[in-house]
C-alpha cells in the first residue's frame, strides 16, 4: 500500500491544482470587460461580395460591426412583415422595387441628413422613408472597330432597330432583374405595343440571349458580337481592363436599377444605423466599391465617383412604375411568345 502512496499524493495534487486554477480563471474572467463592440444588422439582396466589402471597410473606419444577412427580395418582404414592430434588422439594402413594397407596409422610419439632402428627389422616397444610394443604367456596349465603320452614329433605341448587319447580344429578360427592367421601363414610357415592336425589330440581330449580365460586354470585347445591350457596371470593367469596347448612352433615355437603404422602424441600434446610412452616401463607400471593381453610379452628385463616371451624359427615363408583379409576369410571358420564340 505504501508503494502507491506517492501516486495518490500526485493525483490529489493535480485535482487541487485543477480546482484552484479553474476558480482563479473564472474569477479573472468575471473581472474582464464585456465585449463592447458596437454592431448593426443589415438585411440585403445585393450580391454578398458587394455587401461584404462595404461592411468590412465600415468596421475598419468606424469600429462598428455590420452583420450582413443576405436574402432574396421575397424573403426580405416576408421577414420584414414577420418582424414588424420588433425588427431584428436595423437596415435593409435592396432594390427600389423591394423598398417600395416594404414601405407600403409602413416598416421604415423616416430619416434625412445633410448628406442625404443633396441627393436628387427622384432617388429618394417622398417622405424620406428610404434613400437611393447608387444606380446601374442600361447602356450600349459597342465594339470599337465596328463603331468606326458605321456611317451614322447609333444614338437612340430606334437607331439600333433600324441599323442592319450587326450581331447583338443581350441578357435574357428572364435571367436577370436588371435586364428585365429595360422591358418594364420601355413599356412604362412608350407603351406595350411600341416596346414589343422595338424588341421585335432587334430580335433578328440577336446572336445570343445570355444568362449573365457580364456576357454582352465580354462578347463584344472579344469581337464575337458588335453590339451588346448591357449594364454599365459590367461594361466599365471590360473598358478599364483594356478591351476594345466603347460605351454609348441612348440619347432618348434608358432604364436603370436603383439600389437603396431603408431604416427599420423600431430598429434596435438606430443611432449607429443612421451613421451607416450617412457613410453609404459619401465617398468612402464609393471608393471601396470601385477598388473592388463594383462600378455603380452614386446618387450623391457631390461624390468623386459621380463626376468620374460622367453621369451627366446618361439620360435616365422619367417614369412611374405602375406595373404590378402580376402585370410584369404577364408582360414577360408575352415577350417570350411574341419576340423571344419568334422565328427570325
Amino acid at each position: 500500500m505504501r508503494r502507491y502512496l506517492p501516486l495518490f499524493l500526485l493525483a490529489f495534487f493535480v485535482v487541487v491544482l485543477i480546482v484552484v486554477g479553474t476558480t482563479f480563471l473564472a474569477g479573472y474572467a468575471d473581472k474582464q470587460k464585456p465585449d463592447t463592440t458596437k454592431s448593426i444588422v443589415l438585411y440585403t439582396t445585393i450580391p454578398v461580395e458587394q455587401a461584404a466589402v462595404l461592411a468590412q471597410e465600415y468596421e475598419r473606419q468606424s469600429g462598428v460591426r455590420v452583420d450582413v444577412v443576405p436574402m432574396s427580395p421575397a424573403d426580405m418582404i416576408t421577414k420584414g412583415l414577420a418582424e414588424a414592430g420588433h425588427p431584428r434588422a436595423d437596415l435593409v439594402l435592396t432594390s427600389r422595387e423591394t423598398l417600395i413594397e416594404l414601405n407600403k407596409h409602413k416598416l421604415f422610419a423616416s430619416y434625412s441628413s445633410e448628406q442625404i439632402d443633396i441627393i436628387p428627389e427622384r432617388f429618394i422616397d417622398a417622405d424620406n422613408n428610404w434613400t437611393g444610394l447608387w444606380y446601374d443604367p442600361i447602356i450600349v456596349a459597342a465594339n470599337r472597330d465596328f463603331i468606326k465603320k458605321q456611317p451614322q452614329p447609333l444614338a437612340t433605341w430606334a437607331d439600333l432597330a433600324k441599323a442592319s448587319n450587326y450581331r447583338l447580344v443581350i441578357t435574357d429578360f428572364l435571367a436577370a432583374d436588371a435586364s428585365a427592367n429595360l422591358l418594364f421601363t420601355l413599356t412604362a414610357v412608350n407603351g406595350e405595343e411600341a416596346t414589343l415592336a422595338l424588341l421585335g425589330k432587334l430580335h433578328p440581330k440577336v446572336v445570343q440571349y445570355a444568362k449573365f449580365l457580364a456576357t454582352p460586354p465580354r462578347t463584344v470585347g472579344l469581337g464575337e458580337a458588335d453590339i451588346g445591350i448591357a449594364v454599365y457596371s459590367e461594361t466599365l470593367r471590360y473598358v478599364l481592363d483594356g478591351f476594345p469596347v466603347d460605351i454609348l448612352y441612348p440619347k432618348d433615355g434608358t432604364a436603370f436599377l436603383l439600389t437603396g437603404v431603408g431604416l427599420m422602424k423600431g430598429a434596435p441600434h438606430t443611432p449607429d444605423a443612421k451613421k451607416f446610412v450617412d457613410w453609404l452616401v459619401q465617398d468612402p463607400a464609393q471608393d471601396v466599391l470601385a477598388q473592388n471593381k463594383f462600378y455603380l453610379i452614386p446618387t450623391n452628385p457631390e461624390t468623386k465617383a459621380y463626376k468620374n463616371y460622367n453621369a451627366k451624359n446618361i439620360h435616365l427615363y422619367e417614369y412611374e412604375d405602375k406595373l404590378s408583379a402580376e402585370q410584369k409576369a404577364k408582360l414577360l410571358d408575352k415577350w417570350v411568345q411574341t419576340v423571344r420564340l419568334s422565328s427570325k
